[in-house]
């Protein structure tokens, strides 16, 4: 049983940051592809690196919280 537990906390760590991150590509790409969003094309960088840590740090802050 506690294989089974590790194997799912596992893969539902791992969504977390998949979806964010899809979330995230899918955001950059309509702004690359959408012509009314041209003006952001400069700070899709930055977007791109806020997105990553805000997914990265939404995954530590329910890791952290889980362990209590």
């Amino acid at each position: 049983m506690k294989v089974i537990n590790a194997i799912y906390n596992f893969i539902v760590g791992d969504m977390i940051i998949l979806v964010g991150i899809i979330i995230a590509v899918i955001i950059l790409s309509l702004i690359g592809f959408v012509s009314a969003f041209s003006a952001l094309k400069p700070a899709i960088g930055v977007i791109l690196i806020v997105a990553v840590l805000t997914v990265l740090t939404a995954t530590l802050t329910r890791e952290a919280r889980s362990n209590r």
